[in-house]
């Protein structure tokens, strides 16, 4: 059985003081892919770019204390790919790839659009050209999971308050065809919808209000899967025991080995 967890830690070192660290080694992953470390290389410890003897590899965001992905595995990649090959995001820390034999796995963070309309054309740049990466790797053969904060909900069950967020960012009709047409048109599996059809699975609540405390949350985490990879997946959860950040982790578990 292969477990991954995707999980926005909103800052790597206060998801540690948290237990986020405890929760790795107690959660048996085998790959854990992380977003938004907040956190340049020279401020991450050993726990942090190696939790528990994992490997890991990570990309972290120019700006001091912004974005950054990560990818922990129990075993060592066979290739590493470090960013998109584009500098406008590969400054923001937002993607990183690591081949295991026929497997890859992506940490993603893509943009959000809410603090300022810049952010949102610099978010739709990203998803159009994020959307062709997305047809290349699908034609690679090879059993890909893209995991992270896509910072969209794609349908109204994604979304506790749908009917008020029509028009912001993460609920944008550009945004939600955006996603339909990776899943309808290039053939990903959006794990979690299809695992379970009926079931919300919010992974992130805002600070705002009582939010969290009331379940009103999106779904904007996501396993996005190739279909033979898609198909040996066994169950899914969100880990919601302990509260590491604004989100929380979305674990996957397949039969599959590497």
């Amino acid at each position: 059985m292969l477990k991954i967890i995707s999980a926005n830690v909103n800052g790597i070192r206060s998801a540690y003081k948290k237990g986020f660290h405890e929760y790795i080694a107690a959660s048996g992953a085998d790959i854990v892919c992380v977003q938004e470390l907040k956190a340049q290389e020279p401020d991450l410890s050993d726990d942090m770019k190696n939790p528990h003897g994992m490997y890991g590899v990570w990309h972290c965001a120019e700006k001091r204390g912004y974005s950054g992905v990560a990818i922990y595995s129990k075993q060592r990649p066979d290739n590493v790919q470090i960013g998109m090959g584009i500098e406008e995001f590969d400054s923001e820390g937002r993607f990183v790839r690591a081949d295991f034999g026929k497997l890859s796995v992506i940490s993603l963070y893509l943009p959000s659009g809410t603090s300022a309309p810049e952010r949102q054309e610099l978010k739709y740049r990203f998803l159009d050209a994020f959307y062709p990466m997305l047809a290349e790797m699908k034609a690679e053969g090879r059993d890909i999971v893209v995991c992270g904060d896509w910072n969209i909900a794609h349908q109204n069950i994604d979304l506790k308050n749908w009917k008020g967020n029509q028009k912001n960012s993460g609920f944008l009709p550009e945004e939600r065809a955006w996603i339909g047409k990776v899943i309808a048109d290039l053939g990903w599996v959006d794990m979690w919808r299809k695992l379970y059809p009926e079931v919300p699975g919010y992974t992130w609540w805002s600070n705002r209000g009582q939010a969290y405390a009331k379940d009103v949350g999106w779904r904007i985490d996501y396993h996005m899967v190739t279909p033979d990879l898609a198909a040996k997946a066994v169950q899914a959860h969100v880990y919601k025991d302990e509260k590491f950040s604004d989100h929380a982790p979305l674990v996957v578990e397949y039969d599959y080995s590497i």
